[in-house]
């Protein structure tokens, strides 16, 4: 991209990735521009805040080495891009788009805005079909559809890059591997702040999984700037939204960690001197975070779908912090994990009860995945509602004193934790729906009120208890 105009001893500050301008001239917010210092290094930056006196630059490559007074800033004329082509999948990424898997440039067809266009709504489809993540906690219980947006509530310490890295490698569209829909599918894997450790360890799972080849990886560092962080989700819908609607395949979007994003746009405000609001973060962060999310989503008349899993850990296990709470809002719905059920040894530790799926009736059923899995969802759901009630009472007055049918649930309880949210290998949606009728078989016949006497009569026939 040719540089609209260059200009020389503009530069009045630089505080950490911040670069400070006096406006000499009329530019547009999200402008990409260039700077260069006197050691002769461009860097990437976009215009973050103006105004009638000064221009503020986000860098979003480190500043090291830079000296106002040799500085030249070229203002590009353009929003900052993306160039995107075909060769995207088996591709490792760094946080602004480079690639650093040590193979050969991206071959570019097209140049897309990191900011996405806007999608008309009229122009969205309901979200339909069925994504099958291989654990059976969200596939039977709170299924992912194609075009949701629905986000993993996690705690510091918690399992959530090893769902993350499992999810990436076993999720798959209903019949793929089969014939029906078999290259359709892609991964688009965004990593934001993540330490250098864990990164590799996310590159390394994908290529031994085999994931790799139809994924795109895009890999922020813990120690790469703010101002970088929160591009990075950005770059990585871009790729995904290219695969999706030019490509025309049915992308998933894995996010980890929304948190770090959100702690990079606190650090950013406050360096431009903006004024905090809850918790310190910015006030527009709930309208910041939709420009991610709404991102998904499906289109009339395009084959392809774009879904996200964005990922967060609750500071603090709060679940009312700012972060989690804006997200609730904007998303369709929450997998929420468990600290307990990971002390007891349960992985995944998904906390079924707190966990919801909006969408779950749209992507599932007839058609979708099987005809009779809402009913048993919805009798297992409640069955176990049922079990955590029957705890509670028993912490109160023994378990001697529950009445036969309490003391049923009370087993079901725990075989429902250990039997089918505790899984060692990933499962099909078949294997996770025999797991569930067989659990079902522990319970009082007149307690199943959830299920039709035809799905009783076929899934349990006399085995259920009297």
């Amino acid at each position: 991209m040719q540089p609209r105009v260059t200009v020389h001893d503009a530069a009045v500050k630089l505080d950490g990735p911040l670069l400070f301008l006096r406006r000499t001239l009329d530019v547009g917010l999200g402008e990409a521009v260039e700077v260069e210092g006197a050691d002769g290094r461009r860097r990437l930056g976009r215009i973050a805040a103006l105004d009638e006196q000064f221009v503020t630059v986000e860098l979003l490559e480190p500043g090291a080495g830079l000296a106002l007074a040799d500085t030249v800033v070229r203002f590009l004329g353009a929003p900052v891009e993306f160039g995107v082509g075909p060769g995207l999948l088996g591709r490792v990424f760094n946080g602004v788009g480079q690639v650093i898997d040590g193979g050969p440039p991206l071959a570019v067809r097209e140049r897309l805005r990191v900011d996405g266009l806007p999608i008309n709504p009229l122009a969205r489809a309901t979200p339909r079909a069925f994504i099958e993540t291989g654990i059976t906690a969200i596939d039977l219980l709170n299924s992912l559809v194609r075009g949701q947006k629905l986000p993993l509530f996690s705690g510091g310490g918690l399992p959530h890059d090893r769902i993350a890295v499992q999810i990436a490698s076993h999720a798959r569209l209903r019949g793929e591997g089969r014939g029906a829909a078999k290259g359709d599918f892609a991964i688009v894997f965004c990593g934001i702040g993540v330490p250098h450790t864990t990164a590799e360890y996310f590159r390394r799972a994908l290529e031994q999984s085999g994931a790799l080849e139809r994924s795109a990886l895009f890999l922020n560092l813990a120690s790469d700037s703010s101002t970088q962080r929160l591009l990075t989700p950005r770059f990585a819908l871009t790729a995904a939204e290219y695969l999706a609607f030019v490509e025309h395949k049915h992308v998933l979007v894995i996010v980890t960690d929304i948190t770090n994003y959100c702690e990079a746009l606190r650090e950013v405000a406050g360096a431009k001197g903006e004024v905090p609001g809850r918790k310190g973060f910015p006030g527009y962060m709930y309208s910041d975070l939709a420009t991610l999310y709404e991102r998904a989503g499906c289109i009339h008349g395009t084959a392809g779908s774009l879904t996200q899993l964005p990922i967060l850990t609750m500071p603090s296990d709060d679940i009312g912090h700012p972060i989690p709470d804006l997200s609730g809002y904007i998303t369709e719905g929450q997998i929420v994990l468990s600290r307990e059920l990971d002390r007891a040894g349960v992985f995944p530790p998904v906390n079924v009860l707190p966990s919801l799926s909006r969408l779950m009736k749209d992507g599932t059923g007839k058609g979708y995945t099987h005809e009779d899995h809402p009913a048993l969802a919805s009798q297992l759901y409640a069955a176990y509602a049922r079990a955590v009630q029957a705890r509670v009472l028993a912490s109160v007055v023994g378990e001697e004193g529950l009445s036969e049918t309490d003391r049923s649930y009370l087993t079901f309880g725990a075989e429902f934790e250990r039997q089918l949210v505790h899984q060692v290998a990933p499962r099909t949606l078949e294997e996770s729906m025999e797991v569930g009728w067989r659990l079902l078989r522990a319970l009082p016949l007149a307690e199943l009120t959830r299920l039709s006497d035809a799905q009783i009569e076929r899934y349990l026939g006399g085995a259920a208890s009297k």
